[in-house]
């Protein structure tokens, strides 16, 4: 009988967090899932500390592959999996022990439910936390969505859904997440459980920090594409203000 649950860790050299990554996963009180290590071409040691867990955990499974980047290897990694419920991890990020647990919860007992997504605590590259994510505090709304990515971080999702709305869209490489929960808003119940089953990790090589700016473009272009669907693009256009603040710092 296969497992419920498709937990995906998608990696790009993050030789310093995967195993820690890895363990949050294999550390769940739910244990019925599969671990699928979708390798994008990593030439740091991401690869060989991946395949020594999977050594001793058969529910750990390695994927090589060749750099692709962010879209194309998440959509190539969920092809691979095959399980009711599915959901991804970053590979500098960490679950919380019952994360799976309560979610797998909330869409066993409720049908109507295609999305459920919790908070998240932010830390910074050591694991120390910096605090509460502040996306998730904000209600939510199919509407609202539009303009707030209230859905971030953690999301499990029936497959179902996932494969009625076509899944991870290849053209907004930067926001292929933000894009499909659009799309998935517009099809399916989201449930919000507020507690903080996940640890959003935020340190120099992050690829928020590297490529912000064309983060930005490519939410502007998932919004874009809502508008037209939803028939509000004749009366809606979106316009992004990016909005820089200096400070000046004593030398030391």
């Amino acid at each position: 009988m296969s497992p419920k649950v498709s937990v995906i860790i998608r990696t790009y050299n993050r030789e310093r967090y995967i195993g820690g990554t890895i363990e949050s996963v294999l550390a769940q009180t739910f244990g019925d899932f599969d671990l699928l290590v979708w390798d994008d071409g990593s030439t740091d040691k991401t690869f060989e500390i991946a395949c020594e867990y999977a050594k001793s955990d058969p529910r750990v499974r390695i994927t090589p592959m060749h750099h692709q980047g962010a879209a194309k290897s998440l959509k190539a990694a969920i092809a691979d999996t095959f399980c009711q419920y599915l959901c991804w991890v970053d590979s500098d990020d960490l679950l919380a022990p019952t994360a799976l647990e309560e979610t797998v919860a909330v869409l066993d007992s409720t049908p109507s439910v295609g999305v459920v997504y919790t908070n998240y605590k932010v830390i910074d590259q050591n694991g120390a936390v910096k605090g509460s994510g502040k996306r998730c505090c904000m209600p939510y709304s199919e509407d609202r969505l539009l303009l707030d990515f209230m859905t971030f971080h953690f999301r499990l999702l029936r497959r179902s859904v996932y494969d009625q709305v076509g899944g991870i869209s290849e053209s907004i490489e930067m926001a292929e997440d933000y894009d499909l929960c659009l799309r998935l808003s517009e099809v399916t119940e989201f449930r919000h459980l507020r507690k903080s089953l996940y640890q959003y990790r935020t340190h120099p090589e992050s690829l928020s920090r590297q490529y912000r700016f064309k983060q930005i473009e490519c939410a502007q272009q998932a919004i874009a594409r809502a508008l037209e669907r939803r028939g509000l693009s004749d009366r809606y256009e979106i316009h992004v203000a990016i909005r820089e603040k200096f400070t000046l710092r004593r030398k030391r």
